[in-house]
């Protein structure tokens, strides 16, 4: 039974997770009283969108009645206490399904909470469902044969992204206060973008992605990171602090402890812009809103050249990474589709210099192979690290469009996406996910406004290694003074 405090004035779905938990804490609303809000807005809103895909609610109610007993006795977890969130389907969360969109794993019910939210429940979180994701994370268009499609807030006959498409539907939509995804190849950020909502990409290695893994897998993959996804650039800077640190291994000998950014004015900041790049070219509607937001940070003051960038050869940056990303991703197939992967590999046409080329020789990588690539994505992050010497950030596109429309057949570089009138395979995109991620670096997508057909677009701020707070401060800064989160229409 719903309270009726919790539908009344003093809920504000689209609020920030800061806010609600200040409205905890001020008791303007109690914890229960918010979750049952924002169940209710589940009900109503969830079935056309298909963004929250697993429910908790028993449970999730038991902890908010026992967060707000502990409020009324003066005691409170942490900075997310009573604040209501969902996770993505790929994260353990103990007693629920975990299938990654696969048929063969709805029986996979973990015993324990990936370590992501152990955190956000030690720090006051209540967890009351998760998010659809694309089978096994890999498309930038989230369904699959468990759950189905999710749709776009926006508009639901485009894309919300992918893998982490259903966190940020919910995020937009108002159907939950916090998310966090995974990404390897702009499962964070490309959602973000396409749905108008923050997130960040972390420095690899910054946040334990214990408990984000199929079954059979324990290891960390190459490349890939877990990170928050949120509604406000400040909710990024409290949920990351949240997140932040090893798994426990790790915890014995270090703590993340990142340094707070000295760039607090305009003029602090030192940023270089890319809008487009001739081995994945970009979307005029997109490059415009690249070009708004390093307008605005010129007339306010910020150093910005549109000519500085690393030393690195574009082209040879995207194919390091589509060989690394495929690379990592190779285990995840059986033996004999590895061994058809190496047939297919040897009857290749040397001269190929594409995407799918690129995704059959990373697949069946020798080990001797792969430690060349290492040495050569080394020599990036020199280059990476030379540059962030004399620039704090670089800003650039997060994916070629905005959301395009569902494309659910033939194999994802046959998809085809309209860039400037001409066809490019969906595949080439990946570019702008792997110049930065290859090399291990941060990025936060922020809301750049929105395009002429009204659809949001996103810029991705690039910045050093462990420079995340750096990346995450422009982007509130980007949210005070030039473009913030907005609801799309129809969910107020």
């Amino acid at each position: 039974m719903f309270h009726k405090l919790g539908t009344a004035m003093n809920f504000r779905p689209f609020a920030s997770a800061y806010q609600l938990a200040s409205d905890i804490r001020l008791k303007k609303i109690s914890c229960l009283e918010l979750l049952n809000a924002y169940l209710k807005r589940v009900e109503r809103f969830n079935p056309a969108l298909n963004a929250i895909v697993v429910t908790d609610t028993d449970r999730a109610r038991k902890q908010a009645r026992a967060a707000d007993r502990m409020l009324a006795r003066g005691e409170r977890l942490g900075p997310l206490h009573g604040v209501p969130m969902t996770i993505k389907e790929s994260f353990d969360v103990q007693g629920l399904p975990s299938t990654w969109g696969r048929l063969d794993l709805q029986a996979n019910l973990p015993t324990e909470d990936a370590d992501a939210v152990k955190r956000y429940k030690a720090a006051g979180a209540i967890v009351f469902g998760k998010t659809n994701v694309p089978t096994m994370l890999a498309d930038w268009q989230t369904f699959n044969p468990v759950y189905g499609t999710t749709n776009n807030p926006w508009n639901t006959a485009l894309v919300p992204g992918g893998s982490s498409g259903g966190s940020a539907a919910a995020l937009a939509a108002g159907l939950t206060g916090l998310e966090t995804g995974s990404d390897i190849g702009a499962s964070i950020r490309d959602p973000s973008h396409y749905c108008g909502v923050y997130g960040h990409k972390p420095t690899f290695g910054l946040c334990s992605v214990q408990g984000h893994a199929l079954p059979h897998f324990q290891s960390p993959d190459d490349l890939a990171v877990v990170g928050p996804m949120a509604r406000s650039a400040r909710d990024l800077a409290l949920a990351l602090q949240v997140m932040a640190g090893g798994d426990d291994v790790f915890a014995r000998g270090w703590r993340a402890r990142l340094q707070k950014p000295h760039q607090t004015r305009w003029k602090d900041f030192k940023v270089a812009v890319l809008k487009t790049a001739d081995t994945a070219e970009v979307d005029m509607a997109v490059q415009e809103r690249i070009q708004a937001v390093a307008d605005f940070l010129a007339k306010a003051g910020a150093s910005v050249s549109d000519a500085a960038r690393p030393d690195i050869d574009l082209h040879d940056a995207h194919k390091t990474f589509i060989l690394l990303l495929r690379a990592a991703t190779a285990r995840n197939l059986s033996a004999s589709q590895w061994q058809t992967m190496q047939q297919r590999r040897a009857a290749l046409d040397a001269a190929r210099d594409d995407y799918e080329a690129w995704m059959l020789q990373g697949c069946a990588l020798s080990h001797y192979e792969w430690l060349l690539l290492h040495e050569k994505r080394y020599r990036m992050q020199c280059q990476w690290e030379a540059f962030f010497k004399d620039y704090d950030v670089l800003i650039c596109p997060t994916a070629a469009t905005t959301a395009f429309p569902h494309q659910q057949q033939n194999e994802r570089w046959e998809r085809m996406l309209d860039v400037n009138g001409q066809p490019q395979p969906s595949t080439t995109q990946l570019f702008w996910a792997g110049y930065s991620g290859m090399a291990y670096l941060p990025s936060t997508v922020a809301p750049a406004g929105l395009t002429p057909a009204g659809l949001p677009s996103g810029v991705q701020i690039i910045g050093p290694q462990f420079g995340d707070l750096v990346c995450i401060q422009l982007a509130k800064m980007l949210e005070k003074e030039f473009a913030a989160f907005q609801p799309p229409p129809g969910y107020a």
